[in-house]
This record gives structure tokens, C-alpha cells and sequence, in this order.
């Protein structure tokens, strides 16, 4: 039996917060611990609560999600923080994985994906929009392997350098495989090598060296 996801929503429009209630309900292995509708609220009903899992609007009266995010994971480091938001700008992205936000989901595209940022968090994964995560990159392969000079890149081939910017924003290995038209087998081969090399052990340790190196603020 899988264990049951305590999850809290958070945002300031009553029609998205409905939407996304019914999203988490539809969800055997979820719980629906309780909802807000600013950021003052949210933090309190997070503390009170303390769920697994918060769903949190970037753009919130009271406190936004940004500065909510930062003062949990200061006080409740092991909650999973997703950021939901209309904000499709690669800053926003880079200031909610700043704040230590596992997830970043598009309020346009939430009733998809959701769910998957919510799974793939819940287990120490890393999950952006595809929609985000498509325009990291040119949308020619060679150019997105591209690697800048620097000690960093050193060790790298640029093949498994394009492998972890790639798996750094929440690409399945499948997905990569097509994306670059090779086999998966290749791709596990260039993740593993890669992250070896790097001295990376979890999604999230390739997360934060991703955005040291600048990976995630496109190429």
C-alpha cells in the first residue's frame, strides 16, 4: 500500500484553488490537509499542519511565494515546496529553485502536470514545467551541448554535460533519449558518468550545481 501525501494548497484565486482541489482529490494516494488563500495564512496553516507537501502561488497578497518558501524551508527543511504560477520568465525559475522550490509548475498547464511535480518531489526529485524546461535550450541539440570554457566543464564530455543539463530540469531519461536520438541505455550511461565525475549523488545536488554553472539560465 503506497503511503498517503499530505499536501496544502495555497493561492489567492478561488477558481484555480477549486481546480486544483479536485486534482489532488482525484488522487488515492493523496491528502488534502487544508487550503489558503494568501501567504500569511498559508504559513500558518503549513505550521500547523506541517504536510508533506505545499502547493504555493508565486504571486500572493500578504507574502508572495518566494519569501513563504524561504522562511519554510528555513523552519520545515524536509517539506516539499512547489511553486504554481503564470510567470513563465526564466528569473521567476531561477528565484524559486533558489529558495529551495522542488517544483515550478505553470498555472496553464497544471491540470497535466501537477500531479507528476508532486510525485517526482515527494521522492527528492526535481520537477520544472516542459514548457519552461523547452526553452532552457536552442532548439538545435549541437548547440545545446555547447560547453563554455572553465575548470568546472573540464572533466566533461559535452555529450554528458547536455545529458545532466537536460536531466537537472526534470527530464525523464526516456525524454533526453528522444530529445538527442539516442538509445536510453546511452543516456543512463552518460547521467551515471557524468554525475560520477561531478561527484553528484541526487537529483538535487545536480540542481544546485546546474544553477551555480548557469545550466539553468538557457545557453
Amino acid at each position: 500500500m503506497n503511503a498517503i501525501t499530505r499536501i496544502v494548497l495555497a493561492d489567492d484565486h478561488p477558481i484555480v484553488l477549486g481546480g486544483l482541489r479536485n486534482l489532488i482529490r482525484a488522487q488515492h494516494d493523496f491528502e488534502l490537509v487544508g487550503e489558503a488563500s494568501n501567504g500569511r495564512q498559508a504559513l500558518s496553516l503549513i505550521r500547523e499542519t506541517k504536510p508533506d507537501v505545499a502547493v504555493v502561488d508565486i504571486s500572493m497578497p500578504e507574502l508572495n511565494g518566494i519569501v513563504l518558501s524561504r522562511r519554510l524551508a528555513e523552519e520545515m527543511p524536509s517539506l516539499k515546496i512547489i511553486m504554481l504560477t503564470l510567470h513563465e520568465d526564466r528569473a521567476y525559475l531561477k528565484q524559486a529553485l533558489d529558495v529551495g522550490a522542488g517544483g515550478y509548475v505553470l498555472k496553464r498547464s497544471a491540470a497535466e502536470n501537477l500531479v507528476q511535480a508532486i510525485r517526482a518531489v515527494v521522492v527528492g526529485g526535481l520537477y520544472v514545467d516542459p514548457a519552461m524546461a523547452n526553452r532552457m535550450f536552442d532548439a538545435s541539440p549541437k548547440r545545446a551541448g555547447r560547453l563554455k570554457s572553465g575548470v568546472a566543464y573540464a572533466e566533461l564530455t559535452d555529450r554528458e554535460a547536455e545529458v545532466l543539463k537536460f536531466a537537472a530540469l526534470g527530464f525523464t531519461n526516456k525524454e533526453i533519449a528522444y530529445k538527442l536520438d539516442v538509445g536510453v541505455k546511452s543516456i543512463e550511461t552518460y547521467k551515471a558518468r557524468g554525475a560520477e565525475k561531478l561527484g553528484l549523488k541526487t537529483r538535487a545536488e545536480l540542481v544546485r550545481y546546474a544553477s551555480a554553472q548557469g545550466w539553468l539560465a538557457g545557453i
